[in-house]
């Protein structure tokens, strides 16, 4: 265990300081994903079964009225579905760019080994050139996850909605008796 807390530490290091800012980046994003999926699993039937009984118990469901009042519990569901998915994606888009800033810096600090040491000093920039390149995988590495994983859950969002607005439909039998 030892072992394993020194070869973090040591690739932290060899990224710089910007590879901490993006595991924090990364491990709040994965936080946040995680939250949203324990939310489908279980706080979502919860707020899909109490809209479907408020819409049940509606003697009522052909009118204008009863349709606004049909959209906004299919709207309450969705947005607390969609929950913290802009927080998400923010993040997402917040990753590479981390992760160019890593690289920046890094070749800020090759330039400045150039300028001390000369142009001849291949030990020296390597580690500039490590510390410009670790910071860019971590970032599109976090990126590519969260956008998988922000896909899906805009995906789930979207069926579930659809799913609620075909459970609560409207009476269209009362509809074509009274026209």
């Amino acid at each position: 265990m030892l072992e394993f807390s020194h070869a973090i530490q040591d690739f932290i290091e060899t990224g710089g300081q910007v590879l901490l800012v993006i595991g924090v980046l990364i491990f709040v994003m994965w936080l946040l994903i995680l939250e949203r999926i324990f939310y489908y699993l279980r706080g979502h039937r919860q707020a899909v079964t109490a809209a479907v009984q408020q819409w049940q118990s509606r003697t009522e469901r052909n009118s204008w009225e009863a349709e606004q009042i049909r959209s906004a519990l299919i709207s309450r569901v969705s947005m607390a579905l969609g929950g913290n998915l802009p927080t998400l994606q923010a993040l997402v888009a917040l990753c590479p760019l981390l992760g160019l800033m890593g690289t920046v810096t890094g070749m800020i600090e090759v330039f400045d080994v150039m300028a001390v040491a000369g142009s001849g000093n291949v030990r020296s920039m390597a580690a500039g050139v490590s510390k410009a390149t670790i910071p860019t995988m971590a970032g599109m590495v976090g990126a590519l996850s969260g956008v998988f994983a922000t896909t899906w859950l805009k995906r789930v969002t979207k069926r579930e909605r659809v799913t609620l607005a075909q459970q609560l439909a409207l009476d269209d039998s009362q509809l074509q008796l009274s026209a």
